[in-house]
C-alpha cells in the first residue's frame, strides 16, 4: 500500500462512519429505532474496523516495522 492508497482508504472509512449516521437518521424517520440500528450497524462496524486497521498500520509505519511506500508520482 502506498501513501495515496492509505489516504483513499482513510477517506472511505470516514465516509462509511458518516454514512452510518445518515442511514440511522433517515431510517429512524421511516421505520423506527430498532430497524434503524440494524440498518446502521454494518456501515458503522466496517468503517470503525477500517479506522482501527489504519491506526495500527500508521503506528507500525511510524516505528519503522512495516513502512508505507511512497508514491512515485
Amino acid at each position: 500500500m502506498d501513501r495515496s492508497g492509505f489516504v483513499r482508504l482513510a477517506l472511505v472509512a470516514l465516509g462509511l462512519v458518516v454514512l452510518s449516521f445518515f442511514v440511522r437518521g433517515f431510517s429512524q424517520l421511516l421505520f423506527g429505532r430498532g430497524v434503524a440500528e440494524v440498518l446502521q450497524a454494518p456501515f458503522a462496524v466496517v468503517g470503525f474496523a477500517l479506522l482501527v486497521y489504519l491506526f495500527l498500520r500508521a503506528t507500525l509505519d511510524a516505528t519503522g516495522i512495516w513502512p508505507i511506500e511512497r508514491s512515485e508520482s
